[in-house]
């Protein structure tokens, strides 16, 4: 009877053993599962959440390096002739025939509409008599037709001087292509994000980092853009002028009357400064031959009235 109450009573403990453990095991599986936020569940849209939350430089130093391996890559496949993306610049300066300014600026208006370019900038100078005789004008020619025009610049007039220049931008060219792939696919997730999103704090939050992605692809838009306009469109400065006319010195009355007249008032004014600058020392000098006559005048008196006793 013994036996059979200690079995019993083991039996009992061993039962409510395993009741309780299942219990435990129940509630820790049960606070593992994920509560749903109307259909979507916590921990996907926490991690979605913390990929839209992740700072601008965190996100930028990852892009940065994607880029710079992508730029790398494509640099090294881009050929060296053909698809080099080249900034050229030229300046030319010519001396043209007297009286043939408005010719020539003419030919260069016209050299740059023929070859579906444009001026960018122009000005023009008189000399003293009021006529138009140098200035300087920008063209902005088709990088294709850049070299054929060139020439024809120089064949308007005599080359004094002349300076090019090309730089490759390339390599920027192709790191703002990857930036802008980079920042175009956070965009699309953010967008992703914005869609899904259904608490207001979670909108704005999301709003707040696509403002920043979207500010970033404009700029770097705007950027690929004015380093499209400069790689399509060579600039060719020109500064053209009729030569400078030959004066001569005439010896005539009249001019040698000027000459005199000019150096007698520098004699007066170097002069009239002498003596303000020394005035001190003339007055100086008048006070010490005062003393000195009073002095003499005196002693002419006493001697004069000696003689006369």
């Amino acid at each position: 009877m013994k036996i059979k109450s200690i079995s019993l009573k083991l039996l009992i403990i061993l039962s409510l053993s395993i009741l309780i453990f299942g219990m435990i095991f129940a509630g820790c599986k049960a606070g593992a599962v994920p509560e749903t936020d109307e259909g979507l569940g916590v921990s996907s849209r926490e991690e979605e959440m913390a990929i839209a939350e992740e700072s601008p430089e965190s996100v930028a130093s990852e892009g940065e390096v994607s880029q710079d391996t992508t730029a790398d890559t494509e640099i090294g496949d881009v050929p060296v002739t053909g698809d080099r993306k080249v900034i050229k610049n030229a300046y030319i300066e010519l001396e043209i025939a007297a009286g043939e300014f408005e010719t020539t600026l003419f030919k260069l208006t016209n050299l740059a509409e023929q070859n579906g370019g444009f001026i960018s900038n122009s000005q023009s100078y008189s000399d003293a008599e009021g006529n138009m005789t140098s200035g300087n004008i920008t063209l902005r020619i088709p990088s294709d037709k850049y070299n054929s025009a060139l020439e024809k610049v120089k064949d308007m007039g005599t080359v004094k001087s002349t300076s090019s220049s090309g730089q490759d931008v390339t390599q920027e060219y192709t790191d703002l292509e990857s930036r802008l792939r980079n920042y175009e696919a956070q965009e699309d997730i953010l967008l992703d994000l914005m869609a899904q999103s259904k608490r207001v704090t979670d909108t704005l939050e999301v709003q707040r980092e696509l403002s920043i992605v979207q500010e970033q692809i404009e700029i770097i838009k705007g950027r690929m853009q004015y380093l499209d306009d400069l790689i399509s469109f060579s600039t060719i400065d020109v500064f053209f002028h009729e030569p400078e006319p030959i004066t001569t010195t005439g010896w005539g009355f009249v001019e040698s009357l000027k000459n005199g007249l000019r150096g007698a008032v520098k004699v007066l004014n170097w002069l009239a400064a002498a003596i303000i600058l020394t005035s001190p020392l003339w007055i100086l000098a008048g006070i010490i031959l005062l003393i000195v006559w009073r002095v003499i005048k005196a002693r002419n008196r006493r001697r004069a009235r000696k003689e006369q006793k």
